[in-house]
């Protein structure tokens, strides 16, 4: 029996990476992600959302209530399908299908997806299973100085086709960051999870799992391209009501990342000085992991 969510959250992340590519951007040919006018680095919330189910479904497996319905290869229609047939209704006729029984689709989405009910999802293409709005949200990250985006030459010595066959070798590149320390916030609302009408069920046992994604996401997620990710503090800030007790921007405010003073380029995470001050929390109580 899962344990409704009785208290709003905000969180900080910081992470960070070395001679890697945290999130390349396909329009710049897939360099890292960054602020054209200021030069700091970027990576996404869907990459880290991405990296989230990732560890969710490593962990829990491909089995209700922790399925992942954003994933590689798995036509999401094929899914709303299955809501159809679960909930007795017949599945091609979804822009014709009552509102009570759009919703309840809607239910069993929630209660079988562990991403829908925590980020929310547009379930109304093909058969129509309505819209969630998650009450995980998460913003892009940004680094605490500008970056530099690095690029690599690599060789390969063997070839793909036969006439390549007296090529001694051939030409590749890659993009890196040589390093880079980023920071990412986040909100939990109780009332976007406990709605009557609109919740998606998102339980004390789902938050507990997101925490643990959040601090272990980058140990399951090495490669060549991303080089060395590493998650190095999460600071929770948990509210005494469902409403909140205190604005979230107060409360991010807390948590203070600077460059040492003697230090002129970053390349380690000791570089930084990282302070959460303790404040005025009026009713928030806050903890730290890492």
């Amino acid at each position: 029996m899962s344990t409704p969510i009785k208290n709003r959250y905000e969180f900080v992340l910081l992470y960070d990476v070395e001679n890697g590519n945290p999130n390349g951007d396909p329009d710049a040919g897939n360099m890292p992600r960054i602020d054209p006018e200021t030069g700091y680095g970027i990576v996404t919330d869907v990459c880290l959302k991405r990296k989230v189910r990732n560890y969710v479904e490593m962990i829990k497996g491909n089995t209700s209530p922790y399925r992942i319905y954003i994933k590689e290869g798995t036509p999401l229609n094929t899914l709303h399908k299955e809501a159809y047939l679960a909930n007795g209704m017949e599945p091609g006729n979804g822009k014709k299908a009552p509102l009570n029984k759009i919703n309840e689709a809607r239910s069993w989405m929630c209660r079988n997806f562990y991403d829908i009910r925590t980020f929310g999802a547009v379930l109304s293409v093909g058969d129509n299973c309505g819209q969630v709005r998650g009450p995980v949200q998460i913003n892009f990250s940004r680094s605490i100085d500008p970056i530099v985006q690095q690029e690599v030459t690599i060789t390969r010595l063997t070839v793909t086709r036969e006439d390549e066959a007296e090529k001694e070798r051939t030409m590749g590149r890659k993009f890196i960051v040589p390093y880079a320390l980023y920071r990412v916030e986040g909100y939990v609302s109780a009332k976007l999870a406990n709605d009557e009408t609109k919740g998606t069920g998102f339980s004390e046992e789902d938050l507990n799992l997101f925490w643990d994604a959040l601090t272990n996401m980058f140990e399951h997620d090495h490669s060549a391209a991303r080089g060395k990710m590493t998650a190095r503090k999460l600071v929770i800030f948990k509210h005494q009501s469902e409403l909140g007790n205190m604005p979230s921007q107060k409360l991010f405010d807390l948590v203070h990342v600077e460059r040492k003073e003697d230090v002129v380029v970053p390349r380690k995470y000791d570089d930084y000085r990282v302070e959460v001050k303790s404040g005025p929390l009026n009713g928030v109580e806050m903890e730290e992991k890492l």
